[in-house]
């Protein structure tokens, strides 16, 4: 068997610090690049995602695409799925306690990340594991021994529980237990460096902690940047609706990268793709000068982004797609198609029986928002119906972006 031959320390140091927030230590990680260059064995890297919902999106592709850097430099990754945390939900950050999950949810969900998270990371070089395994194992006698390693006072130190505690809204004790749930999966994976959001850090802190009581040699914590969403206040979250998903067609990846804030533009750059900082410092202070637009550097984004994910083919065709359709003003060439019945419809209820929008009220708000085209003509009234002769056809516009193609 070949043993792999890892790059200088300071070299993958230099490689992997790029977009990271902390590193705790760098010269412990320092010091196992360089035992594992010595070693010729790979450092053990994980990261811990809670199939809380069906789909990725961006914000969670800023630690996959780090777990790829550490698989570049020959190192290995373990993908852990918690579907046994995935029952307590994870508190950090939270205001009150997370609803609880049941196992089909998890279950499904924990299947589409598995297809998913490999758009980015190298199926050969991943290990995917379920918490599962061994927290589903662990009896009465065990989790009381695992509980009397950590103190209190110490899970009361964070800020959420904090907050949560002067505010008098309730802790439920199973969520005091997530942290040491979460760090006991380092201990049986035996982590050499765990990742995760800023958000995370108390929890990864506590890993380092356990695994010291079970006489292990601590874990480097690398805690990455929580992204903005789409809106640019907000963290990228699927229900605030500000989110651009992994598996979302290349076109609308390409569009909705387009309505970033110019803010957020030089940020997206640094954390979700591989252009070196210099050049996106050049960028920045180029658009800052008037040399170059901001709107040429999102639509090289917004390729790059949908390439990543769908090939440099797609995210080329997306670039092209929008060009033509936003800055030549013509149609796309691939709408859905929707079949009226005979006679008036209000554009109300189009809109909510074929499920273009959630409810009636939000169909009246994009109304009066001026988000509703028919024929490149904006309908103004809720109360506007529509009428298609036989075989008549007239092309539907929601927002910026979506073309709908109607027909009797």
């Amino acid at each position: 068997m070949t043993q792999t031959v890892f790059k200088p320390a300071d070299e993958q140091l230099a490689y992997l610090k790029k977009g990271c927030v902390e590193i705790i230590q760098e010269d412990e990680l320092r010091a196992k690049l360089e035992r594992s260059r010595n070693t010729g064995k790979p450092l053990q890297v994980k990261v811990g995602f809670d199939p809380t919902a069906p789909d990725l999106h961006l914000g969670h592709t800023v630690v996959l695409r780090k777990m790829k850097h550490f698989q570049d430099l020959g190192h290995t990754v373990v993908f852990l799925i918690g579907d046994f945390t995935g029952l307590i939900g994870d508190p950090s950050g939270r205001s009150a306690t997370r609803p609880p999950m049941t196992r089909e949810d998890i279950a499904r969900n924990a299947e589409t990340y598995k297809a998913q998270v490999f758009k980015i990371l190298d199926p050969e070089k991943t290990v995917v594991d379920f918490n599962s395994r061994w927290l589903g194992a662990l009896t009465s006698f065990d989790l009381i021994h695992l509980a009397a390693k950590h103190t209190v006072a110490r899970i009361l130190e964070r800020d959420d529980f904090t907050k949560r505690l002067k505010a008098g809204v309730p802790i439920s004790v199973h969520e005091m237990l997530y942290p040491l749930m979460q760090a006991y999966d380092s201990v049986v994976l035996k982590t050499d460096v765990e990742m995760g959001g800023t958000d995370q850090k108390f929890n990864l802190l506590v890993g380092r902690d356990i695994q010291r009581e079970y006489g292990l040699e601590p874990q480097v914590v690398v805690t990455l940047p929580l992204l903005e969403g789409l809106d640019g206040v907000e963290k990228m979250s699927k229900s605030l609706g500000n989110c651009i998903g992994i598996t979302e067609p290349a076109s609308e990846i390409f569009g909705k990268t387009m309505s970033l804030p110019d803010a957020l533009l030089y940020r997206y750059f640094e954390l979700l793709t591989d252009v070196p900082a210099a050049q996106v410092d050049a960028w920045k202070k180029d658009a800052a000068a008037g040399k170059v637009n901001p709107r040429d550097l999102k639509a090289r984004l917004g390729e790059t982004l949908a390439a990543d994910f769908w090939g440099r083919e797609a995210g080329a065709a997306a670039r092209e797609e929008f060009d033509r359709v936003f800055r030549q003003k013509e149609l796309p060439d691939d709408m859905p198609e929707i079949v009226l019945a005979a006679g008036d419809i209000p554009i109300v209820d189009l809109l909510v029986e074929h499920k273009l929008v959630g409810s009636r009220g939000e169909a009246k708000r994009l109304i009066q928002q001026g988000g509703v085209y028919v024929d490149n003509r904006r309908v103004d009234d809720i109360a506007e119906t529509l009428f298609l002769p036989a075989g008549g056809t007239a092309v539907l516009k929601l927002g910026k972006r979506k073309f709908f193609r109607l027909m009797r």
